[in-house]
Order: structure tokens, then sequence, then C-alpha cells
């Protein structure tokens, strides 16, 4: 692996050791969860494993750090982990607070999941409910802002982190349960008895940005990864695969040519290996094999792509110019 000098502290530390160090879920079905061989897997993992390609070249060189809610953001700004690709949604409080948000890599929203024979379908319908949260979650607001909006004197019960929350609802212990809408129909698919017994609906209606993160202060680190989210989804929009990125190497589009490395420049401007982006698909394909492989119909979750389709699809995922 060639790669032009990197001009970033953070890139020189991770080169200097070896590895990225990511920080991860407690294991959410779909993002980032240990297999049964203690092998992480899932679309935030992808994402890591897509980084440690393009500054290492290799997507096995990386680490990755179980995070609760309340420590992932702290993690992040004392340098504990390089890059916070963990479900984490983009606000305002957090991109001001020492966190410079990167490009989407999943667009969602909150919902509650209750028991079916509760005979609840809508927030409005929630009057007295107990909830269970994680705390350190935009949840948190969430269930807040709904109680005061529609008077519903909701109760919250709060836990550490999302196992904790999660165990809590199954036992009783809240009548619901609220976190991402993908997380959710995970944990109704994974670890519900009988999964036809509970009913997701969304809580507020509000759509968020699930963003890969790092801290304020290494801009070049900031473009590496803001780019490297990009890598499948702009692969996708030029119709580049898995299975035909070798083919396309040979294509006579500019614009493929220049993202693949065929014609430099790219891997020079990033402090990276000019096929770092061929790189990522071989190994990974685009977003639509990504979402499909990790939460969509060909995994358990079989989620819908909705707001994540492309944009021409009617979706928010929208490429970068690669030049």
């Amino acid at each position: 692996m060639v790669s032009a000098p990197s001009n970033s502290p953070t890139v020189d530390q991770i080169r200097a050791r070896g590895y990225v160090i990511c920080g991860s879920g407690h294991g959410t079905t779909g993002f980032s969860a240990p297999d049964k061989d203690g092998n992480w897997k899932g679309l935030d993992v992808e994402t890591c494993r897509a980084i440690a390609i393009a500054v290492l070249g290799d997507g096995t060189k990386v680490r990755f750090v179980p995070l609760t809610g309340q420590q992932r953001l702290t993690a992040l700004q004392t340098g504990q982990i390089d890059v916070l690709p963990r479900t984490t949604s983009w606000t305002l409080r957090r991109d001001a607070n020492g966190i410079n948000f990167t490009y989407p890599n999943y667009y969602e929203y909150d919902a509650f999941m209750v028991r079916k024979d509760l005979g609840i379908t809508h927030t409005k319908d929630m009057q007295g409910a107990t909830i269970c949260v994680q705390t350190g979650s935009t949840n948190e607001v969430t269930v807040a802002d709904l109680s005061r909006k529609f008077k519903l004197g909701l109760k919250t019960v709060l836990f550490d982190n999302v196992a904790a929350s999660r165990q809590a609802f199954f036992t009783g212990r809240c009548d619901g349960l609220i976190t991402d809408s993908s997380a959710l129909a995970a944990v109704r698919a994974t670890q519900a008895q009988n999964p036809d017994d509970y009913v997701i609906f969304p809580a507020s209606g509000n759509s968020e940005a699930l963003t890969p993160a790092v801290r304020h202060g290494d801009d070049r680190w900031f473009d590496i990864v803001k780019f490297v989210v990009q890598v499948p989804i702009a692969a996708e929009d030029m119709g580049i695969t898995q299975a035909n990125v070798d083919d396309m190497l040979k294509s006579g589009d500019p614009r493929i040519a220049r993202f693949l490395g065929v014609e430099p420049g790219n891997g020079k401007a990033l402090g990276l290996d000019e096929r770092w982006a061929y790189n990522i698909v071989k190994a990974q394909g685009n977003y639509g094999e990504m979402f499909e492989r990790n939460v969509g119909k060909n995994s358990p979750l079989k989620l819908e792509r909705g707001l994540n389709r492309l944009y021409r699809d009617g979706g928010l995922m929208y490429p970068y110019v690669f030049n």
C-alpha cells in the first residue's frame, strides 16, 4: 500500500499502532453485534472496516470498544477511540460540543414497541405509560417532549445500556420501549419469545441521521472518514458492485476512473493509496449491497430501504463528487 503524507495526527497515530479504534454499541443486530463466533458484524462495523481499508489497506485491522449511550461521546472527545460509527444521531448540541459528524450512513426515526394486547397503536394512546429509555440517548428528550406536547404524563425508567432497558421491557417493568425503529425491529426479531406479540409504531415522526463522527481538531481525518462513508453510496450511484468493480477499472467513464483510482489524484488529496475507494468496494460492495446484507432483505431484519434509498429512487442518500 503506497500512501501520500497524511497531514493528520489521527492517521499518524493509527498507522503507528497498526489498527483503527472504533466505538461500538453493546449488541444491536444489523449495526454492531458479535456473532456466535465473536466476530463483529453490521452496518456500523463495515463502516469501521472500510476506514481501516482506506487508511491501512486491511479491514481486519480494527478494534471495537463497546460503549453505552452515556460513554460514547466522551470516549470520542477524550481520544479513547478514533471514530464513532455507532448508531449516533447528528444533533446541533452534539456537533457544537467537540464532535464532527461526517455523513449519514442510515436515516432513521424513533419508535415505541409495546405489547400488542395493550391495544396501543399511536403515541397519543400512551397516557400514563412507563417507558424504558437508555440514558444519554436522544430518546430521553423525545419522551419528555411527547409527554409535554400531548399531556400524556409519561414516566421514564432510565438504564445505562440498551441491554438492560430491553430486559426490563420484556420482564414487564415498562409498558413501552423507545429507541430507533431499526433497533426495535432487531430486538423484536431476535429477542422476543414471540415477535407477533409486539407492535412497533413511530414515536414522534421525527427522522434522525445516524452518522459516524470524529472529534474536532483534525480536519484531514474528518475528510477521510466523510468520504469513506460516501464511497459505497457513490459506487451504487455509478452502478459499481462488488462483483463488477474489476471490470469497472476498464470503464471509459472519467468519473469512474477517478473514483476507482485509475486516474490518480484522489488518494494524494487525502493522503491515501490511490486505489482506496476500489479496495473498499472490492471488499464490501456498494451501499445497496451493505444495506441488504446487514438490515435489508438478506438479513434477519428484512427492513425496507425507505429513506435510505438513493436520491433518484426517492431516498436521501446522495453521493458527493469524487474529484
